[in-house]
């Protein structure tokens, strides 16, 4: 992770090596914290961050479902996200982390004593799988770790505590060869990665499970938006992992992913072993919109 100058926290600029934390905060010890990924990229007009607004709604939504009510309003923080940008001066692509979490003041899983508090990080940032991945795509596993069941989180929340499903199943991917895990939900079916969606092509239609058991994901939106105004056939339905086995073309989207081509699971190879043409035009289609060359997209970018 590259350094910034600045971390925003509760409304002021704090030096990035003294925002700091004590070690009885809440979210420390139980896991109650929500948050986002947001991306910035360098456009010909500047840096613009893709879809803000609605990374900043699912933020709010996130903290509503697992009963934290925000300690700043809604616009204060996103605005704070354009200032953070101009004060640190990036001169490459950045990431954006937001978090909503609770402090220090009590102890014991009850937690609406607990003080709530709001930071955003930013950072410059590449291709979260690698740069090479986006070109000859990654191998990836099926977890043994399955994906969050509904009865028992709020799978709808970007919440802290949820990842640690996903921070088990990426540890045991890595740890046995592979980039990335693909991880099954209670009844068998593809669910998400560890922070990404899942979309599948099989003669020439583009296949993305429903969002059941999964995060309601930004960039998924964004693909299936760029997918319909290509013309390109859609189904939203369930995906077996053999399914995937005998797939045309298989990638991974996330803001952090952005579009990532899977050239293997399970040590089946994934049609050619590269990245499909599918794949490759919603992933060109993608970079243009996020990097501002494509007018349609343009409303989606706050310029910082």
């Amino acid at each position: 992770m590259k350094e910034a100058k600045y971390i925003w926290m509760d409304g002021e600029l704090v030096p990035w090596q003294e925002a700091k934390v004590h070690v009885l905060t809440h979210t420390l010890h139980y896991g109650n914290a929500v948050f986002e990924g947001t991306r910035a990229y360098q456009t010909t007009d500047g840096l613009a961050i893709f879809r803000l607004e609605e990374h900043c709604r699912r933020l709010y939504n996130s903290a509503k479902i697992v009963a934290i009510e925000p300690n700043l309003d809604y616009e204060t923080v996103k605005q704070a996200h354009i200032e953070l940008l101009r004060v640190n001066e990036f001169s490459e692509n950045v990431y954006i982390r937001p978090l909503i979490y609770l402090g220090y003041g009590v102890m014991g899983l009850y937690h609406k004593h607990a003080p709530v508090q709001t930071m955003i990080a930013a950072w410059e940032w590449g291709a979260y799988l690698g740069e090479e991945g986006l070109e000859n795509g990654i191998k990836c596993c099926t977890s043994s770790i399955t994906r969050n069941p509904n009865r028992s989180t709020f799978g709808k929340a970007k919440a802290a505590a949820n990842y640690l499903n996903s921070q088990m199943a990426k540890y045991e991917a890595i740890e046995n060869g592979f980039e990335e895990a693909l991880m099954l939900d209670e009844n068998g079916f593809i669910a998400e990665g560890t922070g990404e969606c899942v979309f599948v092509v099989r003669d020439g239609v583009l296949i993305s499970p429903p969002n059941d058991n999964s995060l309601e994901s930004i960039t998924q939106s964004t693909i299936l938006e760029i997918a319909r105004d290509m013309g390109i056939p859609i189904e939203r339905r369930n995906i077996t992992r053999d399914e995937i086995y005998i797939a045309d073309e298989v990638f991974l989207t996330g803001t952090a992913a952005e579009v990532t081509p899977v050239n293997s699971l399970d040590h089946r190879v994934i049609g050619n072993g590269r990245r499909g043409p599918v794949t490759e035009n919603l992933q060109s289609a993608y970079f243009d919109a996020v990097h501002g060359r494509d007018e349609k997209y343009r409303h989606y970018l706050t310029f910082i």
